[in-house]
C-alpha cells in the first residue's frame, strides 16, 4: 500500500511539473496570452518610408509588449494580399492590420473577417469598402499632403503657368490616388501645363529612367517635377543632374517630394528638393494603442489621423532634421 501511495505521489508531481513548464510567462490581453496579430504589408521594403513603417509595427507589436506578430509581405501583389488576409482569418488571429496594395477588391475577405469576429485595422492606406467592415483607419491624409505641395507650387509660380511632369506612385494605391487628385485639381484650377504623367512604382531607378526619357523629349521646357515619394524624387534629381540641368533652389527645376525621410530632408536643406511633405511612417505605437483600447472594451474613432507637416528648402534647418526620428 505504501509503495502504491509513493508511486501516485510521483505521478502527481510529474504532472504538476509538466503543466508549469508548458505555461509561457507572457504579457498582454486575452488572460495572459499573447495577442496574435496578422499584418498584411503591401511591400515591406518598397521604399525608405515603407521600411521605417514595417520596423515601427514590428517594434510596437513585439512579444515584450504582449503581441505575437505575423508579417505577410505581399510584394505589391493585390491578389496575394487578399489571400494573405484570408490566411490570417483561417489561422484565427485576434486582429488584422492591412496596408492595402490597392483600394478595391476587399469586400469579400473583410466580410469573412467580420463573420469570424476579427477586428480589422487599416493602416496608412485607405480602401473602397463599407466602413462597417473595419474597425478604424490610422494614418496621414494623402489628398491633404498633395494640397500642401500644390499650394507651394502656386506660390513659386504665381502668375505663371509652369510645365509639370508627374511621377506617380503605384497606380491604385491610396497614396497615389490622393496625391494625384490634389495635383490634377490644382492643374485644372490654375491652368498649369501637365507635360507627362507616369507611374514610377515608388522606385528610384524606375523614376530615373522615366525622367531621362522626359528630358530627351521636353528638354528645358520642364519647370517642375511632382514626385509622389522621396525615392522617385531622388531618381528624377539624378537624371536631371546627369543631363546638366540645374535642380531645386530659387531658379532650378522645382522638385516636389513626399514622405520627408531624414536623408531626403537633408537634400531639402541642400536645396535639391524644394518642398517635401511629411507622411509619418511611425504608425506602430498608434496601432498598438488602438488594439489595447479595444482589448479593454473601448472603441477607437473611425479615423485616427497622424499630424503631418511640410518642409521647404528655404526654411528648413539642420536642427529640425537632427530631431527627426526617421
Amino acid at each position: 500500500m505504501k509503495r502504491l501511495i509513493a508511486i501516485l505521489l510521483v505521478v502527481v508531481m510529474a504532472i504538476g511539473l509538466v503543466a508549469c513548464g508548458s505555461t509561457p510567462a507572457t504579457t498582454g490581453g486575452n488572460s495572459g496570452k499573447l495577442i496574435k496579430v496578422g499584418f498584411a504589408q503591401c511591400k515591406a521594403d518598397e521604399s525608405d518610408w515603407r521600411k521605417a513603417n514595417t520596423k515601427s509595427v514590428q517594434e510596437a507589436l513585439s512579444k515584450e509588449n504582449g503581441f505575437e506578430l505575423i508579417l505577410a509581405d505581399s510584394n505589391n501583389d493585390a491578389a496575394k494580399q487578399v489571400a494573405d488576409v484570408q490566411g490570417f482569418i483561417d489561422q484565427e488571429v485576434d486582429y488584422i492590420i492591412i496596408a492595402a496594395v490597392n483600394v478595391d477588391g476587399w469586400d469579400t475577405v473583410l466580410g469573412n473577417a467580420k463573420k469570424a469576429g476579427i477586428p480589422v485595422i487599416l493602416m496608412d492606406r485607405t480602401i473602397n469598402a463599407s466602413e462597417d467592415l473595419y474597425v478604424c483607419w490610422v494614418g496621414g491624409g494623402f489628398y491633404n499632403e498633395g494640397v500642401k505641395a500644390t499650394d507651394w507650387i502656386a506660390k513659386r509660380f504665381a502668375g505663371k503657368k509652369p510645365n509639370i511632369v508627374h511621377l506617380q506612385g503605384q497606380l491604385g494605391a491610396s497614396a497615389q490616388v490622393g496625391r494625384t487628385q490634389a495635383l490634377e485639381e490644382a492643374i485644372s484650377k490654375n491652368g498649369w501645363n501637365l507635360l507627362a504623367q507616369q507611374t514610377g512604382e515608388w522606385s528610384t531607378d524606375t523614376a530615373k529612367e522615366i525622367m531621362a526619357s522626359w528630358i530627351q523629349q521636353y528638354g528645358d521646357k520642364i519647370d517642375c517635377v511632382y514626385a509622389e515619394n522621396d525615392n522617385m524624387a531622388d531618381g528624377a534629381i539624378q537624371a536631371l543632374e546627369e543631363a546638366g540641368k540645374k535642380v531645386g533652389g530659387d531658379d532650378g527645376v522645382a522638385i516636389i517630394s513626399f514622405d520627408a525621410n531624414k536623408a531626403y530632408l537633408q537634400m531639402t536643406l541642400e536645396g535639391k528638393i524644394n518642398c517635401n511633405v511629411e507622411c509619418n511612417p511611425l504608425l506602430g505605437p498608434k496601432v498598438a494603442e488602438i488594439i489595447k483600447k479595444i482589448e479593454g472594451g473601448g472603441q477607437p474613432a473611425k479615423k485616427e489621423s497622424i499630424d503631418e507637416t511640410a518642409f521647404y528648402y528655404d526654411t528648413i534647418t539642420q536642427e529640425i532634421i537632427d530631431k527627426r526620428p526617421y
